[in-house]
């Protein structure tokens, strides 16, 4: 068994951020915590594809 198959309990800043009371933020900072937290998630976004390409370049050259 690989440890990447075994399920991990999520830690860290994104619990907190999950977690954190939103009601005594400015708007103007909520609309620039959604802008940081979208760039985050292109980004993660975009390191997912990376992996998937890479998976994907791997089993097609140990089928071959």
């Amino acid at each position: 068994m690989d440890f990447d198959d075994l399920p991990r309990k999520l830690t860290g800043p994104i619990v907190d951020v999950e977690k954190e009371d939103l009601s005594p933020i400015s708007m103007e900072h909520l609309v620039e915590r959604v802008a940081r937290l979208q760039a985050e998630i292109t980004r993660t976004q975009s390191e997912m594809k990376a992996k998937e390409a890479s998976k994907n370049a791997a089993e097609a050259f140990f089928k071959s």
